[in-house]
């Protein structure tokens, strides 16, 4: 199927690693003009020349903090001004602590809602004005499933990801008009660098081993598996395509039935 992704222009936020990189190789194989931003210089500039000597496809690194509006405004300027336009936004940036409520302190409540979900507002908020000049755009915003699952702990992604499905869809009903549309892809446990510090402050703060965290990390799924990175890939290339463009306004999950099994019991 030929997504009618080339010379598309497409930024991915936190295109440094993980899931991020992943949908940044994944846009580029399909021949999208692609640019990258993080705040790790050293290790966005390593990953651009990776996936560009992989690809044959420009890759742009742009260094950008998401929690600082001036570093939103240059990196979007910075884009522009290299390739004309922004024709798909993916945000990605940000991640959330776990923990319990007794444990978690103001600047882990400050930390997840600061980048998680302000940095969403804040790139949407600079691009959107550019993609109704130029007639549209696509934005996809990476999220998670924290934000329609309940647990306690994982109570400061659960808000900082339920806010950012409200505001996506929200969105979604305000620029449709412009012929710019929204989706949300939400997943669950997934196979990146983090994973391991996942599964160690999720033993220490329910008192078991990490052996044990792992396996009901994994027994929360229906497939006993967590997803990795391409699946998520694979996802987001189509939600960003010219095919998918009418899905506007929905929430996707990609956790393996994680949600609804948890919803269930």
């Amino acid at each position: 199927m030929d997504l009618k992704l080339q010379d598309k222009v497409v930024l991915v936020t936190g295109g440094s690693k993980g899931i991020g990189k992943a949908i940044s190789l994944s846009l580029s194989k399909e021949g999208c003009k692609v640019a990258i931003c993080a705040r790790g210089e050293d290790l966005l500039k390593k990953t651009a020349s990776l996936i560009q000597n992989e690809t044959g496809n420009e890759v742009l690194p742009v260094t950008a903090d998401l929690t600082k509006p001036t570093d939103v405004k240059l990196m979007t300027e910075n884009v522009i001004s290299h390739f004309g336009r922004i024709d798909v936004l993916v945000n990605n940036a940000g991640s959330s602590p776990g923990g319990i409520l007794e444990t978690l302190t103001e600047e882990d409540w400050a930390q997840s809602l600061q980048l998680k979900f302000m940095g969403y507002v804040r790139c949407c908020k600079e691009i959107i004005p550019h993609m109704r000049k130029q007639g549209g755009g696509r934005v996809v915003n990476i999220i998670g499933n924290d934000g329609v699952k309940f647990s306690y702990w994982e109570i400061t992604p659960g808000a900082a990801n339920a806010a950012g499905q409200n505001f996506t869809l929200s969105l979604a009903g305000q620029y449709g008009k412009d012929n710019i549309t929204f989706v949300a892809i939400n997943p669950g446990p997934v196979e990146t660098e983090r994973w391991d510090g996942l599964l160690e402050a999720m033993a220490r703060d329910r008192n078991i081993s990490k052996e044990e965290a792992d396996r009901l990390s994994k027994a929360s799924i229906p497939l006993g598996r967590i997803c990795t990175t391409e699946e998520v890939a694979d996802l987001a290339t189509f939600m960003a395509s010219d095919r998918a463009h009418f899905i506007n306004g929905t929430m996707i999950e990609i956790d393996g039935g994680q949600r609804k099994a948890i919803m269930d019991t």
